[in-house]
C-alpha cells in the first residue's frame, strides 16, 4: 500500500490554511487582520470542492492502509467544511479587529482538519492523532474570550479532555496489545480471539474519549458550560463541526468489532441515556445557548441510535450522514440567531422578538423545529430514518424511545418559540438590532434546512 497523500488534499488545505492564517496575522495590523479570514474562508471553501469532487470517487485508502477515502469521508468533508464557514461568517460579527482574531481563525481551521482526520481514520493511532489535533484547538478557542465563564468553561473542558483523552490512549493500548495491530482490516479477526474482558475494556477507553469528542454521556459535561461561556461563533463550531468526525469514528471502529462483544447494547445505553439526560437537563435552562448546550447533548443520542445498529441494517449509514448533516446545518442556525442578538441571554429577551425582526424570528422558529424534527426540515427525514434503520435491525424499542425523546422535547423548543411570537412587554432595547453577517448565515441556514428536507429523496439515493 502506498501513501498517496494527494488523497487527503482537503485535511492539508485546511492545516496549511491555519498555517497560513497564524503566520499572516502576526504580521497585519489589527485593522486588516480581515485578510486572514479571508485566507480561512478560501481555505474552507477549497476543502469542501475537493471533499465532493473525491466523493465521485471509488473508495480507497490512503497512508499505508491508515487513512480511508470512501463517501462517508467525503460527506464528513463537505459537511465539516462548509460548518466551518458558516461559523467564519459569525466570528465576522464578535471577533472582528480583536486582539485575538487570527489566532481564532486558526484555531478553527486546525480543529476542523483534526475532526475530518478522526472521520477518515482506518487505525486506532489515527484515530489518537485525530482526536488530538481536534481537541487541544477547542481549549484555546473557548477561553479567548478572556471572560470568567469562558475561562472556567475552558479549565473544565481541558480538564475532561485531558482524563478522556488518557482513557482513549489506555484503551488503543489495551486493543493493541491483545491484538498486536491498530490496523480496522485485521483487528475483527485477531479481536476476536483475544481475551473479552481486555476487548471489552479497551473499547470502553475508546468510546469514553470519542464521547468527550462527541459530547455524548458520559463526555457531556463541558458540552453546556462551554456553549454559554464561550462566543457564539465558538459555541456553534464546537456543537457542530467537532461531533462529525467522532461519530464517524465510532460508527467506523464499532464495525469492525467482533461478535464476541455486546457492543450494540453499550452504545445503545450511550444513545439512550445521552438524548433521556440532555432533554431532561434542557428544560429548565433560561440562557439560550445552554439551552442548546443540552440540545446538543441529546442530538448526539440520536446520532448514536444508527450507530448502535451498525452491519445490521443497510440503512444505518446513510441515515447516519444524513441527520449528521441536517444537525450541523440546522444547529448553526439556531446559533447564529444567538450570535445576531448578542445581549440576549436570556429566554425572556426573545420575548416578542419575531414582531421586530420577523426574518430572523422565521429563522430561529425553523431551526428550533427542525431541532425538533418537524417536517419538511432535514432533521425530521433524519429522525425519520434512523427509527427506520432501528427497526429494521429489530431494535424496535431503540427506535421508539429517540420518538419519546423527540416529544419529551418539545416543551424546551416550544417555550422558546411562543417567547418569539408573543406580545412584548415593554419596548426592545436598541442594542438589539441584529449583526449582518450572522443575520445572514441564519437565514442562509434556516433555509437550507428546509431545502434539504424537501429535497432529501435525491440527497438519500447520493449517501446509500
Amino acid at each position: 500500500m502506498a501513501m498517496r497523500p494527494l488523497l487527503l488534499l482537503p485535511e492539508i488545505v485546511l492545516f496549511v490554511g491555519g498555517l497560513a492564517v497564524l503566520l499572516g496575522g502576526s504580521f497585519l495590523p489589527r485593522t486588516r487582520q480581515w485578510v486572514t479570514r479571508v485566507i480561512a474562508g478560501v481555505a474552507s471553501v477549497v476543502a469542501a470542492v475537493l471533499g465532493a469532487v473525491a466523493m465521485s470517487g471509488t473508495s480507497t485508502t490512503a497512508m499505508e492502509g491508515t487513512f480511508i477515502v470512501d463517501t462517508t469521508t467525503g460527506v464528513a468533508r463537505l459537511v465539516a467544511a462548509l460548518g466551518a464557514l458558516v461559523v467564519l461568517a459569525l466570528a465576522a460579527d464578535e471577533i472582528d479587529a480583536s486582539p485575538r482574531e487570527s489566532e481564532a481563525y486558526a484555531l478553527l481551521l486546525f480543529s476542523t482538519a483534526g475532526t475530518l482526520v478522526l472521520a477518515g481514520a482506518d487505525d486506532l493511532l489515527v484515530v489518537a492523532v485525530g482526536f488530538l489535533l481536534a481537541s487541544v484547538p477547542l481549549y484555546g478557542l473557548i477561553g479567548i474570550t478572556g471572560t470568567a465563564l469562558g475561562a472556567e468553561a475552558a479549565m473544565k473542558t481541558y480538564l475532561l479532555g485531558a482524563l478522556l483523552g488518557i482513557l482513549l490512549l489506555a484503551g488503543i493500548t489495551l486493543l493493541y496489545g491483545v491484538a498486536a495491530t491498530t490496523s480496522y482490516a485485521e483487528l475483527t479477526d485477531r479481536l476476536a480471539e483475544a481475551p473479552t474482558g481486555v476487548v471489552a475494556a479497551g473499547l470502553v477507553g475508546v468510546l469514553g474519549g470519542l464521547m468527550f469528542k462527541a459530547g455524548g454521556v458520559p463526555g457531556h459535561f463541558w458540552v453546556p458550560d462551554a456553549a454559554q461561556g464561550a462566543g457564539g461563533a465558538v459555541a456553534a463550531f464546537l456543537t457542530t463541526v467537532p461531533k462529525i468526525g467522532a461519530v464517524i469514528a465510532v460508527y467506523r471502529l464499532v464495525s469492525v468489532l467482533p461478535g464476541t462483544l455486546a457492543w450494540p447494547a453499550l452504545v445503545a445505553a450511550l444513545a439512550v441515556a445521552s438524548m433521556t439526560l440532555g432533554n431532561l437537563a434542557a428544560y429548565g435552562q433560561t440562557d439560550p445557548r445552554r439551552l442548546l448546550g443540552w440540545s446538543t447533548v441529546s442530538q448526539v443520542g440520536y446520532l448514536l441510535v444508527p450507530v448502535a445498529v451498525a452491519g445490521r441494517s443497510d440503512l444505518a449509514l446513510p441515515s447516519l450522514l444524513l441527520y449528521l448533516a441536517g444537525y450541523t446545518v440546522t444547529n448553526l442556525a439556531a446559533f447564529a440567531v444567538t450570535t445576531a442578538l448578542p445581549t440576549g441571554r436570556e429566554l425572556a429577551a426573545y420575548r416578542g422578538m419575531a414582531r421586530s425582526y420577523p426574518w430572523l424570528g422565521a429563522a430561529l422558529a425553523v431551526a428550533l423545529l427542525g431541532l425538533l424534527g418537524t417536517p419538511p426540515t432535514v432533521v425530521f427525514v433524519g429522525k425519520l430514518t434512523i427509527t427506520a434503520a432501528a427497526w429494521d435491525a429489530g431494535y424496535a424499542w431503540l427506535g421508539v424511545l429517540a420518538l419519546l425523546n423527540t416529544l419529551v422535547s418539545l416543551f424546551y423548543y416550544l417555550r422558546w418559540i411562543a417567547a418569539l411570537y408573543a406580545h412584548p412587554t415593554g419596548q426592545l432595547p436598541e442594542t438589539r438590532a441584529p449583526l449582518s453577517w450572522s443575520r445572514t448565515a441564519a437565514l442562509v441556514t434556516a433555509a437550507l434546512s428546509v431545502l434539504l428536507g424537501i429535497g432529501a429523496g435525491p440527497l438519500w439515493t447520493i449517501l446509500a
